[in-house]
């Protein structure tokens, strides 16, 4: 099944045929449950969208926020440390959660404790301080802390807190312990009296979905198996954060001594908490040495004297817990309960996707017989023990090069599909799947790569990859519309034609009016110009005196013209040459409304920040987060269009009546507020309610608007690696990284030609040219230059102005699909 390449035009690996073909028995769905009732009534929020990163965090139904506002109305619950009667509901309530935990891994109260924390990564940092490392000594080689390369930064981290306890530490390879031979638990000797030693690894991978044999807790506690040679007692940290969110725990089974978790991956709400399980038996062995409110059984201020409480709970859970988020757990194990049956159902349900997903995916072939991608796992998703609901994976070519992990992503988007890119917090696996060096990672480094950036390829090796995961909610659909778009996008490139994803609104829209709103053009020419002409004309116009550009010949500086004449590599390769010459600006666009539609026009006046409100505004969501096209794509819809005479914009939509908004704030009525533009911190004000309920009915979201401040000033970003010159006196609007975007039609020709020659038919305008510059969202368009010969200026000239490369514009190259602009 796995070698049967996909055909040109097919559809992704039938399920049934999945199923029919399979020597195993695979489960989907929760038996008489309907998923598909269950998605629409708990998680209508996914309508229009894939999300595919339940790895990364899951998703929460809307019956256990139900549930849990409704407890939180009827019920009054204090501070657990205090003795009143709302204080002890709020005790009983939380020591009631705590055997749930305990029961949901099978165990009890006199086998296991349920520390709360702040999360899986405060568990482990507190396994790390608590554990009673021993430093080497004259009659001791001291404790060892050990951990599988294939672990999460939080337990790799625990190193720096050993390290400066003078404790040896080594990381440990997969092949060691798969490979590692059984021993006599006798040989040991007696270990009671022996340097203690801690092996932490997954339970599964967070990079790759692997999961390790459970069986090894107990070969390790009992010596039969040991990570490296060291006399001592061994105890087991399982990281289960990333397995217990799809599959069952059996702790009356597998008695790790710690188990940390983090209760977002299991239930999706409430974040921000997490536990560590510690086995009893390893209890009495932890040491503190802060001790916080809620802790002590009686100390004194003046004097070093500290008893602690007897509770192994209380007395490593420092300060108030968050118990209203502890209380919410209760409705999440009620609400999974109800919805799938328990774990095991969702373990089968999960990794069925899973499979189905890899079963396809290997399956697809370029007509070279190249595959489309690499998946990096150590198993072929035989069975749940050894593989999660998890595929990391990259994107090939047809020749075998890997495509960028960022440019899938972008791509990804663009369908409304949510997926997780990166090493995911997990150098050593990203290092072992990848073939990347440890020196690699410092050259990396020195490159300008950070773990999280979007530099996915560094001389043609990958930095990272793919990772889609499933959860207890997905669906087959879910899985068929990513395998439609790996389909779509590389295979079939011209069939990638991302549609405006449904909403609420749009679901209930008749035929007609939806396909007016997918039809209206991003980009909307506006003839008529004369107030705008009378207004540049006319100086009482303006406060300050801005520059106009005319749509006018563009020239090259002298400078330039000598870098762009014909190089003897151009000349065998046959490119003809070019050299100093008129380049003619064919069109002006600016974008008032960041990620809205274009306004043109044939002459206009510069500002300190480029076009005059150019990317001047911009809507934000309940929260001041910016939207853009990638989260709401109907913002192409909104017609902006500036009225210099009258000071005002007017904005217009399909369906809406049209709306004024001044071109500048007032300043004694302005509310200011704050929002991020590329990480960059920028300051507004909201342009008031009139025009927020006219985007929110539009949209059917709260929305507003807010407009940069005039005072405020943002510079533009020097690039890592790259000679800029100082710009002191360049400062942005709300786009992304430059004042002015550029774009030459031949190099736009010259793409359309290549993608109209990779589509099916190629007598078909698949991309018609006005499309595809529409897509670049560029500020000036020019004619007249070689293909690609703009990426070699170091500036232009318009008449009397001069623009610099790096400070106030930069080029776009269409020759990367994968780089349009999202603004």
């Amino acid at each position: 099944m796995a070698g049967e390449a996909a055909q040109p035009g097919v559809e992704p690996l039938a399920f049934a045929r999945f199923l029919d073909s399979s020597p195993q028995p695979f489960v989907y769905g929760y038996g008489g449950r309907s998923l598909r009732e269950m998605r629409e009534r708990e998680f209508g929020r996914l309508a229009g969208t894939v999300y595919l990163d339940h790895a990364g965090a899951t998703l929460f139904p809307q019956s256990q926020l139900t549930s849990f506002t409704k407890d939180l109305m009827e019920n009054l619950y204090g501070n657990p440390h205090s003795q009143n009667i709302s204080s002890k509901l709020t005790y009983e309530t939380v020591e009631q959660v705590r055997y749930r935990i305990l029961a949901h891994f099978c165990t009890s109260p006199e086998d296991y404790t349920v520390i709360f924390t702040a999360g899986s990564t405060a568990a482990l940092k507190l396994v790390a301080e608590a554990f009673p490392w021993v430093s080497p000594g004259p009659e001791s080689s001291g404790s060892r802390f050990c951990y599988l390369t294939d672990s999460h930064t939080s337990v790799v981290g625990m190193r720096k807190v050993t390290t400066a306890m003078n404790v040896t530490c080594i990381p440990v390879r997969p092949e060691d312990m798969w490979l590692a031979e059984k021993q006599d638990a006798a040989a040991a000797g007696d270990p009671d009296h022996q340097p203690p030693h801690l092996f932490c690894y997954p339970a599964q991978s967070n990079f790759s979905g692997s999961r390790y044999p459970l069986s090894w807790i107990g070969e390790v506690k009992s010596g039969q198996m040991r990570p490296v040679s060291a006399p001592g007692k061994w105890y087991v940290l399982l990281d289960a954060a990333a397995y217990v969110g799809t599959s069952p725990l059996d702790l009356s089974v597998h008695q790790a001594d710690f188990v940390p978790i983090s209760f977002y991956k299991i239930f999706g709400f409430p974040t921000g908490l997490g536990a560590l399980l510690v086995n009893n038996r390893t209890a009495p062995l932890l040491r503190k040495t802060y001790f916080g409110g809620g802790t002590a059984a009686a100390y004194l201020a003046g004097e070093d004297f500290y008893i602690p409480r007897e509770s192994v709970a209380e007395r490593f859970e420092d300060g108030t817990i968050s118990f209203l988020d502890v209380i919410a757990l209760k409705h999440g194990f009620d609400a999974l309960e109800n919805l799938t049956g328990g774990m095991e159902c969702i373990r089968q349900h999960t990794f069925t996707l899973a499979r189905y997903t890899y079963a396809s995916l290997t399956a697809l072939r370029y007509p070279n017989g190249a595959p489309v991608v690499r998946i990096y796992s150590d198993s072929e998703f035989s069975s749940p023990e050894v593989q999660g609901p998890v595929i990391s994976f990259n994107v090939l070519d047809d020749d075998g090069n890997i495509i960028g992990y960022s440019q899938v992503d972008k791509m990804a988007s663009l369908h409304n599909i949510h997926v997780r890119t990166g090493c995911f917090c997990n150098t050593g696996a990203c290092q072992r799947h990848l073939g990347i060096s440890d020196e690699m990672v410092k050259k990396h480094l020195q490159a300008g790569h950070v773990c999280g950036d979007d530099m996915d390829l560094i001389n043609g090796q990958p930095t990272g990859s793919v990772r889609i995961s499933f959860g207890y909610m997905s669906t087959l659909e879910d899985a068929q519309a990513f395998l439609r778009f790996i389909i779509a996008t590389w295979l079939h490139p011209s069939l990638s034609q991302p549609l405006l994803p449904a909403t609420p609104r749009q679901a209930g829209a008749p035929p007609a009016e939806m396909e007016a709103q997918n039809t209206m053009p991003a980009t909307m020419d506006r003839g008529g110009l004369s107030p705008q002409e009378d207004a540049l004309a006319d100086p009482g116009v303006w406060n300050s005196s801005p520059t106009t550009v005319d749509a006018v010949t563009l020239c090259l500086p002298l400078l330039e013209a000598t870098r762009t004449q014909q190089t003897p590599s151009e000349k065998t390769a046959g490119i003809p040459g070019g050299g100093l010459g008129s380049h003619v600006v064919t069109n002006l666009y600016l974008y008032p409304i960041k990620s809205c539609a274009a306004f043109e026009v044939t002459r206009w006046p510069l500002g300190n920040q480029g076009l005059l409100y150019d990317r001047s505004w911009m809507v934000v969501n309940h929260n001041g987060i910016c939207l853009s096209q990638k989260q709401e794509p109907r913002l192409c819809l909104i017609q902006p269009i500036i009225d210099l005479q009258q000071r005002v914009m007017i904005i217009k939509a399909q369906g809406m009546e049209p709306i004024e908004v001044p071109l500048e704030e007032n300043s004694q009525r302005a509310q200011i507020c704050q929002s991020k533009v590329c990480a960059d911190r920028v300051n507004a004000y909201d342009c008031g309610e009139k025009i927020s309920a006219w985007l929110s009915r539009f949209f059917g979201r709260p929305c507003h608007l807010i407009k940069q401040s005039s005072d405020f000033r943002r510079n533009p970003r020097r690039k890592h690696g790259k000679d800029q010159p100082a710009c002191t006196t360049a400062t942005l609007s709300l786009v992304n990284e430059a004042q002015y975007l550029l774009i030459n039609r031949s190099s736009v020709l010259e793409l359309q030609r290549q993608l109209n020659r990779s589509g099916e038919n190629g007598k078909e305008e698949l991309f018609p040219m006005k499309d595809l510059i529409s897509r670049f969202r560029a500020n000036i368009i020019t004619n007249g230059t070689r293909a690609f010969e703009e990426e070699k200026w170091d500036g232009i000239s318009v008449g009397s102005l001069h623009f610099q490369d790096a400070c106030a514009w930069r080029t776009s190259a269409p020759g990367n699909l994968l780089d349009f602009p999202m603004v």
